[in-house]
């Protein structure tokens, strides 16, 4: 009966394919399926069923369950005869690439060629027989010898300003973890990221009819040594339906933490304590729901300028801080199913945009490299109809979806009071650096017309 369950549970193969469709790493586990396996799934990924367009993550073709996820152009496909649980199989694929980016520090196609024989052993003890193990990269850093190897990313022509020395830069996290207790990975230092997710749906009028934020405490270590940290948030926090009090108060819905966390002082002084695993992971889940602050307001103008026309006009106004900017901000709308071209123009003296008409996908894309607190940005766009317009034009068009990222900056206020690292034997002598940055990103950031 158990040999019968864990047949049930186990994949026959796990391979990575290029985006060419090379075949990076392939690991059979129980030798019950051909290699050819990848020219089908990456024949059939990209032409499912006959026709020009992506497969499901989870497809099957004569009798091969395939399950995939892809991660910066890289397949991670498994196999299996068998009907295993999918949510368990994507689940282990998200395992397998968190790990991989640990081990190596970057995670692209060239790191992974050039660590193979690290990732080979990591396979082996990540699943045995098919049947999966232990996917923590804490947990196998017992049973894996072989170093990795670095890769720098390249130079460009130009040379960049010196930082000032104050500050370091993202790419400082992508180190190996198994430089944290190595001399050649040099300084003691602790990365905190406070990453928040914001869900906005605004009415044509600007109201805010729904918005969250979904945010996350992430962390990453190259502290030798294993100390214990104490992480204090806001004093003034709030969880659940905990009464808020005053002006400043940081009211959240529910929150999680990680399994190594302990909350002893966490309810009397909002601080959290543990001994940070080996490896990127989550210190805290939150998610909050009242009293948003919106950080960008979508203004939507529509109207009917002839029988064959309409005219969209779209104002983008930054509710964000004055020394805060967006980035990489996208606007996009699609437009009617009668529409022959699409015509868009910016403010005057508009710079560092660009907008686009896909007539494929009928989409109207708006690009605006950086926007800073205060400021205003309009698109006007004049759609031409090849039939003539009726009441459902109005229908056909929008909702107005955005896309930004804000760095240095949360609505939520919840701040990181201090990080404390307990001594050690081995650092009663040193003062690890310690990194705290925030960013908010958009996840579902529209506006009905």
């Amino acid at each position: 009966l158990l040999g019968r369950l864990a047949r049930h549970m186990s994949i026959s193969q796990l391979f990575l394919l290029s985006p060419r469709g090379d075949s990076i790493i392939h690991r059979d586990y129980r030798g019950e399926l051909e290699r050819s396996t990848c020219e089908i799934f990456f024949k059939n990924v990209k032409f499912y069923q006959g026709k020009h367009q992506e497969a499901p993550p989870i497809f099957n073709i004569d009798g091969v369950n395939y399950m995939y996820i892809k991660k910066n152009g890289i397949f991670f496909v498994v196999t299996s005869i068998d009907n295993i649980s999918p949510s368990l199989a994507m689940e282990f694929l998200l395992r397998v690439t968190k790990v991989f980016k640990d081990y190596c520090g970057v995670f692209s196609e060239e790191s992974i060629r050039s660590n193979f024989l690290l990732l080979y052993e990591l396979l082996d003890e990540m699943a045995d027989n098919g049947c999966i193990q232990g996917t923590s990269s804490d947990t196998l850093k017992a049973y894996i010898f072989n170093e990795p190897v670095v890769i720098e990313k390249k130079k460009m022509k130009f040379q960049l300003p010196k930082f000032n020395p104050k500050t370091t830069s993202s790419d400082a996290t992508n180190k190996p973890i198994s430089f944290k207790d190595s001399k050649q990975g040099g300084r003691d230092e602790i990365f905190v990221d406070i990453f928040e997710r914001v869900s906005i749906t605004f009415h044509s009028n600007g109201n805010v009819l729904h918005s969250s934020i979904d945010g996350t405490i992430q962390m990453k270590s190259y502290l030798s040594g294993n100390p214990e940290l104490k992480l204090a948030l806001n004093e003034e926090l709030t969880i659940g339906k905990e009464r808020a009090g005053n002006y400043g108060v940081v009211q959240i819905d529910d929150c999680n933490f990680h399994e190594c966390v302990r909350l002893d002082d966490f309810d009397s002084q909002r601080i959290i304590s543990f001994h940070p695993p080996d490896g990127e992971f989550v210190v805290m889940n939150y998610r909050i729901t009242n009293d948003i602050k919106v950080p960008f307001r979508i203004f939507p103008f529509f109207e009917l300028s002839g029988p064959y026309k309409a005219e969209l006009i779209i104002k983008i106004r930054a509710d964000i801080p004055e020394n805060n900017s967006g980035t990489n901000i996208l606007v996009q709308f699609p437009v009617p199913k009668s529409t022959s071209s699409v015509s868009s123009t910016t403010g005057i003296g508009a710079t560092g945009q660009s907008t686009e008409y896909d007539s494929k996908k009928q989409v109207v894309s708006w690009k605006i490299k950086k926007m800073t607190g205060g400021s205003e940005h309009t698109l006007r766009s004049k759609i031409v109809l090849t039939k003539p317009s009726t009441t459902s034009v109005k229908k056909e068009i929008g909702p107005v979806s955005l896309q930004f990222e804000v760095p240095l900056y949360n609505p939520s206020n919840l701040q990181v009071r201090y990080l404390r690292i307990m001594p050690t034997s081995s650092q009663q002598q040193s003062n690890p650096y310690r990194w705290v940055r925030y960013v908010t990103k958009s996840q579902s950031y529209v506006c009905r017309l």
